[in-house]
Order: structure tokens, then C-alpha cells, then sequence
């Protein structure tokens, strides 16, 4: 289910209680808290949820992401960081790592992670709307516009938030700029994809239809560089041999 149509695989992550005796106390808090914990889950279940559609998922995304806020920034709109930031531990997998997964006391790891899986949600919509047999012009602009909210998420998460992390993330997760880079010229990729196809059907020119084929063929080219970087060969003496990772 977590493939669905698309290749790339949605991240996984550990159960959040967002339970803190002790810590937060008061009727109004701990409504906060058991909102954040039930929204959270929510948006989980509609990652896999085949009768999700973009609505949904923009208003489940924005009722956690809201409230994730408070863990983010403080709420007497200073500069300084929330006090309950660093209060809790997530842990999410990557998606070209396996199920190893990675762990942050963080709460803006958990919105970059939690976005990055809402970007993902998003192509996996469009390929899902794609594979459909004679799919109608409302439909193929409903792919572009998917793919086009994709990239715009993945940019925002590499622009505004990787450099707030504290612990800068490793060659090869999700959270490393250059993979981001590479699933938002992908997106690009794909997008164009529905415009030549939309071209063909429409019979435009054939040097129109080459000139977008041929960036099209770029932009993969270009993310495809970039996935290179993060794989190599290495010396293996128990075996004697070049191990490829």
C-alpha cells in the first residue's frame, strides 16, 4: 500500500503520544496536546487512504502543521525558538534508506519530515490519476497541478527549513539538500510529462513536442547526477572486493 502506483516509498515513523506530565499542565495545554496527537494520526491514515483526494489532504496537513507550530515558534512572535521544541523524539525512515530509521529530538524534524511525506502523498495522487485509462483534460490538469504543489513543497521544506535543523542530516536522507534538489526536478520532470502528452493529443507542432521532450529529458538527466552523489563504491577486506552501497 505505502508504494501505491508511484516507486518511491512513503516514509514510515514511530507513534507520538504527545503526553507530558509533569511538564504541560492545564485543561487548555492538554487539549493542544491530545489535538496534535489525534491530527497526526489522521493525517497518517490518509497517506494511505485510496479515497483521500487534494482537499482532504491539504486540510488534514494544515490542522497539524498548525498546531505543530507551537512546538516551533513562540507564541509572542519573537525571534526566539518555543521552549517545547526539543521536548520530544520522532522517528522517521527514508526513502532510499530502507526501514532504518532516522531520530531527531526536534520538532522541526518532524515538520520537514511530516512535509516530506505530504510532497509524496501528492505525486503518488498524480501517478495514481495518470495510470487511468482514457484519462480526461480535467484529470490531466489535476496530475500537473499535483505535481507542480509537489515540488513547491519540497522546495519550501530545502529553502526555509533544512538549515534550521541542528543536526544536519546525512549524505543520502531524505532530509539532505541534494536529495530534496532531486525529488523537486523530478517533479518538474513529471509535470512536463502531462504537457507534451497534452501536446501530442492536441497536435502541436512536432519541433514543439521535440523542444519539450528534449528538456524533459534534461531535467532527468540533471536529477539523475545528483542521485550518483550520494552512492559509491567501497573496499570491503573481509571480502576482497569493491562493495557497491
Amino acid at each position: 500500500m505505502t508504494h501505491w502506483f508511484h516507486r518511491n516509498p512513503l516514509k514510515a515513523t514511530a507513534p507520538v503520544s504527545f503526553n507530558y506530565y509533569g511538564v504541560i499542565t492545564g485543561p487548555a495545554a492538554s487539549k493542544i496536546c491530545s489535538d496534535l496527537r489525534s491530527s497526526r494520526a489522521r493525517l497518517l491514515e490518509l497517506f494511505t487512504d485510496l479515497s483521500c483526494n487534494p482537499e482532504m489532504m491539504k486540510s488534514a496537513a494544515d490542522s497539524y502543521f498548525s498546531l505543530l507550530q507551537g512546538f516551533i515558534n513562540s507564541l509572542d512572535e519573537s525571534t526566539q525558538e518555543s521552549k517545547l521544541r526539543y521536548i520530544q523524539n520522532f522517528k522517521w525512515t527514508d526513502t532510499l534508506q530502507g526501514q532504518v530509521p532516522s531520530a531527531q529530538q526536534d520538532a522541526v524534524f518532524e515538520l520537514i519530515s511530516m512535509g516530506f511525506n505530504v510532497a509524496l502523498w501528492y505525486t503518488k495522487y498524480a501517478s495514481r490519476l495518470a495510470g487511468k485509462e482514457n484519462i480526461t483534460e480535467d484529470e490531466a490538469k489535476e496530475v500537473h497541478r499535483s505535481l507542480k504543489i509537489a515540488a513547491g513543497i519540497f522546495k519550501h521544506l530545502k529553502e526555509s527549513h533544512i538549515a534550521k535543523l541542528i543536526t544536519p542530516a546525512e549524505k543520502g536522507r531524505d532530509l539532505e539538500a541534494r536529495l530534496l534538489e532531486a525529488y523537486i526536478i523530478q517533479c518538474q520532470a513529471e509535470a512536463q510529462e502531462v504537457t507534451i502528452a497534452r501536446a501530442i493529443e492536441l497536435k502541436h507542432a512536432p519541433g514543439l513536442i521535440a523542444a519539450l521532450a528534449y528538456e524533459t529529458a534534461n531535467f532527468y538527466q540533471k536529477a539523475g547526477k545528483l542521485m550518483i552523489l550520494f552512492y559509491f563504491y567501497r573496499w570491503e577486506p573481509g571480502t576482497r572486493t569493491w562493495v557497491f552501497h
